[in-house]
């Protein structure tokens, strides 16, 4: 993907060293507290532009509203155990209880506007479909491609296709969980990256879902564990050219689906900072900042375009709002709740076998 020199170029251009997170430190229950209060609100305020803007939204915009839901039920039963985090368990009540009709009623307008696609990917937007981790695991360097594949050669429509099949709902009528030969090829080929990398962990992570587990699917896990560690690649390349715009979607998405996939050194304190502050405080959604100034040197435009998502179905409103920029944003945050919620705070014991969770490592 890149050349030693490019490499190099894009050291050159990173940003200084990070400053001191901002956000209450996590060591104690009140910080914990703290930081868990800014996700609620970014949540809610992002659940209100999407109720505002309900008939507009695509099906991928609504897939990670469905994803919140399943986080906001799992950070439920953690809660329900503990008395002092009542207060904050009756906010996510309240949200999981103004998301869910939401989603229900999202089925009418896609319904209307793109029939086929709902068609093929509706298991995706229903209850129950998503399912969160049980158990934690982290990336590994070693894994990480030394050599990739043109980004240019990624189709969304094969893509797409291979999802549908996998789904059991593609033209052919197969039942879940089939694969022909073409896409498992294209499912299992190495040197992806960007939004190419981050549709195979999509086509493993919904076989999982799906309860696939016979033939390729026996290897889920290898191959999980193999896009992850290069997801973090391109999220750490995202973050070292400053979070450009067009790198934000597929750093959220990556966040999203190794969340998802139980990999727990995605839930950086960085990583949770910097998507806080790119919600549109009025709107409540993601999408291009207000004075996307941001111009990248010729020499790294091949390293931005690899990051840069053309979305058949995506929906950019003219205030600048992105459906699926705010349906990644919100699920990569469900997440950072999960997580915060499932481990207790630093000062009560964790089981030796829990990684390290919300470093910035």
């Amino acid at each position: 993907m890149s050349s030693p020199g490019l490499l190099l170029l894009l050291l050159l251009l990173a940003p200084p060293p990070l400053q001191p997170s901002l956000l209450p430190p996590l060591d104690t229950p009140g910080g914990k507290a703290a930081v868990t209060g800014l996700i609620l609100s970014a949540l809610e305020r992002a659940t209100s532009f999407l109720e505002k803007r309900l008939p507009e939204i695509n099906l991928d915009g609504m897939v990670g509203f469905r994803v919140l839901e399943a986080q906001l039920q799992g950070v439920q039963e953690k809660w329900a155990r503990d008395p002092q985090l009542q207060p904050l368990s009756l906010r996510v009540g309240e949200l999981a209880d103004k998301l869910a009709p939401l989603l229900h009623r999202s089925i009418f307008y896609l319904r209307l506007s793109d029939p086929e696609y709902l068609r093929e990917f509706q298991p995706t937007i229903e209850p129950g479909f998503w399912k969160l981790p049980r158990a934690w695991t982290h990336t590994s360097d070693s894994m990480v491609y030394t050599s990739f594949e043109p980004q240019d050669s990624f189709s969304e429509e094969h893509s797409d296709l291979c999802l549908a099949q996998l789904l059991g709902t593609g033209a052919d009528s197969s039942p879940p969980c089939r694969l022909s030969d073409f896409c498992r090829n294209l499912m299992t080929k190495p040197g992806c990256s960007g939004y190419c990398l981050s549709h195979q962990m999509l086509f493993f992570l919904s076989a999982r879902m799906r309860g696939c587990t016979e033939g390729l699917f026996r290897q889920s896990r290898r191959y999980m564990n193999l896009f992850c560690a290069n997801m973090m690649d391109v999220n750490r390349r995202a973050e070292a050219i400053g979070y450009t715009y067009p790198t934000r979607d597929v750093f959220m998405e990556n966040i999203m689906f190794c969340g998802l996939g139980g990999f727990s050194d995605f839930y950086k304190l960085r990583w949770l900072e910097a998507i806080l502050s790119w919600q549109k405080p009025q709107e409540g959604c993601f999408g291009r900042p207000a004075a996307d100034g941001e111009e990248l040197p010729k020499a790294i435009h091949h390293q931005q375009h690899s990051l840069r998502r053309v979305k058949r179905r995506e929906k950019q409103f003219t205030d600048g709002c992105s459906s699926h920029n705010t349906a990644m944003a919100v699920a990569a945050l469900g997440g950072f709740l999960y997580i915060l919620a499932e481990h207790p705070p630093a000062d009560r014991e964790l089981q030796p076998s829990v990684p390290a969770l919300l470093s910035d490592h």
